[in-house]
């Protein structure tokens, strides 16, 4: 297959190809030289052998990667596929097969060899790893541990005996405990500006994704090039064409996180039959239940197997949940006809209470679980019939048309093009639920609970001034598709957007609003620090100090570190306290959700509403006063906040002991978890940024060469190379680097003989 590489001076690969299949194959050739490792991991993860190559750093994920059974749905999704997208998707990974076995083994791969011992499995990719990697990294960007969480604070409140808790009722919990901020993983901008508001009278499309700052980096730029068209943007290394972010020339789109529920959690009974089988209760009675094991090789250990379980509703994700004692009508039976309800439930008279997941609920088996119904898995399909029409969109309306078959995540598109027209609309496959359905576990036995069709989406609204995606409760009921929203970005975009209205703004003018370091939850917080007085004169100071300040995060900003400081010792404080202490017990879900359930972090997001619960037990007053004091005698001249503020990048050899792990200039970040400039951390574990903005976009529809770019760390994996973290210096300053389209301005790439033939 006929491809040639070209690169420009930050090393960002432009392939250029003689036909769409070529392209494609050059796609998976060049990834693999230039991100081998994380390719390599991730498809690894797709297939639940993490473990495999990373000894017990890989177990956690092994096991939910099954439970979910992401192995198997991506190999269904593979086999649906339609002959012209299998044959690309066959291209691309032929490319990534012949791309690693021409560049040789990762240094990262020599590493876990040093420190484990061995020689590191290597093996072909399989035809559906594609799509397996893709999978991957969107299974958990879902909305679904979010409910496992609302679940657990439930139950936890109910069982803990603290008798503040049980007295407030479990929804207001709920939404105190996840309040409307950015999750573990998830967060975006995105916004689109009619020609009327640009310098050249075409549309300007920009934003930022926010996900965990992976190194490698989550994106990867790239220029895709071949007769039928030529397009750039950002792609997911493993993963051909370039889903979220693309600019074809004549069109261009970026997306945001829609927050939507997409995957639902059911609440499920099971029970053994006398054969070994499962069975699981469902609005009809008993139901058999799909059961599988996988088995789970671990380098340098024992292997296991991992119990796989699937109701009429989805893969089983936790297991061992004691069965509540929830008492249904004395006599009542849940057994369909004809079937064989085994021993008579356990209906004793005012046995407990619901868990608040709705409902009496009958004692029919001997575990209680939850399953998770996934779109991806409901269809067998990962959206990839998109990928390709997406490449080929010549107008915004192509864009919105490739989409319509979009499933997961649920994604807020903007879309525009060089005739003016810029569009607004969702893209994914959403249970048509109403809001209070969108919060808990909803009932397997519950006919009204049963798996509803997907919710028609609205069709695209056409934009003639601004418009701001920013992962807020929507002004369209329509788009309403979740239950949790953050809403400050989009109340500082649009401010900001408004405050230019005086100029026609230009890709340039994004780099200011890119950079917006105003954190609005500051000024929730301060609320709190305005009224507290009998303080000492040092303690007084720090208070006068915080509410004269901007509330602005600004790197070199020794407010934005007295800040961080008060946070950082209000949440110690709070977790003591034995209403939120509660929340500490196990959760059962695995160790691969812990970021889910950590407390601290939730009580970091939530800090202002907990001061304000007198209900709980909760003096706020008090807590606010001595987290003053603490934080005035422990003062340091001269502190600012990014002196403790910088990157701390995931890399998976960080979980193997003993493994040298990849570093990172440790440069001076300004931002935090919910300003626009995103660079989150974890108040009361640390300051440093765990997530933020993965890249950075400005789409010019005037002319694609004024159009903008960056990523957190660099074009390559590889830590030897020059290109490995050479655009982290201006990621750090919120900046960006205009794209190359001129291909006499690149240098060609000499390849190996026979790589581009």
């Amino acid at each position: 297959m006929g491809f040639e590489v070209f690169r420009d001076a930050l090393g960002v690969p432009h392939v250029r190809a003689s036909d769409e299949l070529a392209l494609a194959h050059g796609q998976g050739w060049v990834t693999a030289r230039d991100r081998a490792w994380q390719v390599q991991t991730d498809r690894w993860r797709a297939e639940g052998r993490l473990a495999e190559h990373l000894g017990d750093a890989g177990v956690a994920w092994d096991v939910v990667a099954h439970r979910l059974r992401l192995p198997d749905t991506a190999q269904r999704a593979y086999a649906a596929l339609g002959a012209d997208d299998r044959a690309w998707v066959d291209a691309y990974t032929a490319g990534v097969n012949a791309g690693l076995a021409s560049a040789g083994p990762p240094a990262e791969v020599a590493e876990l060899d040093r420190v484990l011992g061995g020689t590191t499995p290597d093996d072909p990719w399989p035809a559906w790893a594609p799509l397996g990697v893709f999978l991957v990294n969107h299974a958990l960007f879902s909305t679904f541990p979010r409910v496992l969480w609302h679940d657990h604070v439930a139950r936890t409140a109910r069982e803990s005996g603290h008798a503040g808790l049980a007295a407030v009722d479990p929804l207001d919990l709920v939404r105190l405990f996840d309040p409307a901020s950015d999750g573990p993983t998830s967060g975006s901008n995105a916004w689109a500006l009619h020609g009327s508001r640009t310098a050249s009278g075409a549309p300007l499309l920009a934003g930022d994704p926010h996900r965990v700052l992976e190194l490698p980096g989550v994106y990867q730029q790239i220029r895709l090039a071949c007769p039928e068209y030529d397009v750039l943007g950002l792609a997911f290394p493993g993963v051909p064409g370039l889903p979220h972010f693309g600019h074809a020339g004549s069109a261009a789109w970026g997306i945001t996180n829609a927050a939507a529920h997409a995957a639902e959690v059911f609440r499920e009974r099971l029970r053994r039959t006398g054969g070994g089988a499962w069975e699981a209760l469902g609005p009809d009675g008993w139901e058999p239940v799909e059961h599988a094991s996988a088995r789970v090789r671990v380098r340098g250990g024992e292997p296991l197997t991992v119990d796989v379980l699937e109701t009429g509703r989805g893969p089983v994700v936790v297991r061992g949940m004691p069965a509540d004692a929830d008492g249904a009508p004395a006599g009542e039976r849940r057994d369909g006809p004809g079937q064989d309800a085994g021993p008579a439930p356990d209906l004793r008279a005012g046995a407990g209470q619901d868990d608040v997941t709705t409902g009496a609920v009958p004692r029919a088996t001997v575990e209680e679980a939850r399953s998770v119904r996934m779109q991806t898995r409901v269809d067998a399909d990962l959206g990839f019939a998109s990928l390709r029409p997406l490449l080929r969109a010549r107008t915004a309306r192509d864009v919105a048309a490739a989409l319509a078959g979009w499933v997961d995540p649920v994604n807020r598109v903007v879309a525009a093009d060089a005739d003016g027209t810029v569009l607004t609309f969702d893209a994914g496959r959403v249970a048509d639920r109403p809001r209070e359905e969108r919060l808990l576990p909803l009932h397997a036995w519950e006919a009204a609970h049963a798996p509803r069709p997907w919710r028609t989406l609205a069709a695209p609204r056409v934009v003639t001034d601004a418009a701001v995606d920013a992962n807020e409760w929507p002004s369209a009921p329509d788009r309403d598709h979740g239950s949790v929203y953050a809403p400050d970005r989009a109340v500082r975009l649009r401010a900001l957007l408004a405050d230019r209205r005086d100029r026609a703004l230009g890709p340039g003018d994004m780099a200011e609003i890119h950079a917006d370091t105003h954190w609005a939850g500051a000024g929730r917080l301060l609320r709190h620090v305005a009224g507290v007085d009998g303080l000492t004169p040092a303690a007084g100071a720090v208070r006068d100090r915080l509410l004269a300040w901007d509330l602005h995060m600004d790197a070199d900003s020794p407010e934005a570190a007295l800040l961080a400081d008060l946070r950082a010792v209000l949440v110690g404080r709070l977790v003591a306290e034995p209403a939120i202490a509660a929340l500490a017990a196990p959760h059962r879900a695995g160790p691969a959700f812990d970021a889910w359930f950590g407390v601290r972090g939730r009580v970091g997001a939530a800090l202002a509403a907990l001061l304000d619960r007198t209900d709980l037990g909760i003096d706020g007053p008090a807590h606010v006063r001595a987290a003053l004091e603490e934080v005035a005698a422990a003062a340091t001249p001269g502190d600012h906040w990014g002196a403790r503020h910088t990157v701390l990048p995931a890399h998976v050899l960080a979980d193997v002991p003993g493994a040298a792990v990849p570093a990172v200039p440790a440069l001076p970040l300004a931002g935090d978890q919910d300003t626009v400039r995103c660079t989150g951390t974890v108040p009361g574990v640390t300051d440093r940024a765990f997530r933020g903005s993965v890249a950075r976009w400005v789409w010019d529809l005037g002319d694609r060469a004024r159009s903008r770019w960056g990523v957190p760390f660099g074009t390559s994996g590889d830590p030897r190379s020059p290109h490995f973290a050479d655009q982290h210096a201006t990621w750090a300053v919120a900046r960006t680097v205009e794209v190359v389209t001129d291909w006499d301005a690149l240098t060609p790439e000499p390849l190996p003989a026979g790589a581009g033939e």
